[in-house]
């Protein structure tokens, strides 16, 4: 897909490069970044294995280094893009934060906060899902698959 700048997807692409880099370490590939007035304040990319850390979320990185960039717990007129509908943990910080718009790409069918409570957003919160969905999916698939495949060729040495 081709974006133009500054558009969704050329925001989605900066957090699928965040998940390029998790999956680079092992991580589950999920990446996020923080926009505002067209310029990425934050960036995030799942840590939680490297960091021995269950909060370390892209989303959770992407919030603070965004707050630390403003000096400011709220992150109002911001947008929040990142790779998988976030979970509840993630939802709830989004919440407080005040973040204005949350764009994610995939839905998370087994941890995403719209299973458990959807108002963990505040109605406020301007929600755009699907954004680059397939390219999203794709990366987590990938991962998988040659995190299954590594897995299976040690089981089959013993």
């Amino acid at each position: 897909m081709i974006s133009t700048p500054f558009s969704d997807e050329y925001f989605m692409n900066k957090a699928l490069e965040e998940a390029g880099v998790a999956s680079e370490e092992g991580e589950v590939p999920i990446g996020a970044v923080l926009v505002v007035n067209k310029r990425i304040i934050g960036r995030g990319h799942n840590q939680i294995e490297k960091l021995h850390d269950i909060t370390a979320h892209a989303e959770i990185i992407a919030l603070s280094a965004a707050s630390n960039h403003l000096g400011s717990k709220y992150l109002k007129n911001c947008t929040l893009y990142v790779t998988l509908e976030p979970c509840a943990m993630c939802a709830a910080a989004i919440n407080a934060a005040q973040i204005e718009t949350l764009v994610f790409g995939a839905n998370d069918p087994k941890k995403g906060y719209q299973l458990y409570k959807p108002k963990l957003i505040h109605p406020k919160v301007k929600i755009k899902a699907g954004i680059m969905k397939e390219e999203c999916i794709q990366v987590l698939k990938d991962f998988f698959t040659k995190k299954r495949t590594k897995n299976d060729n040690r089981s089959k040495n013993y």
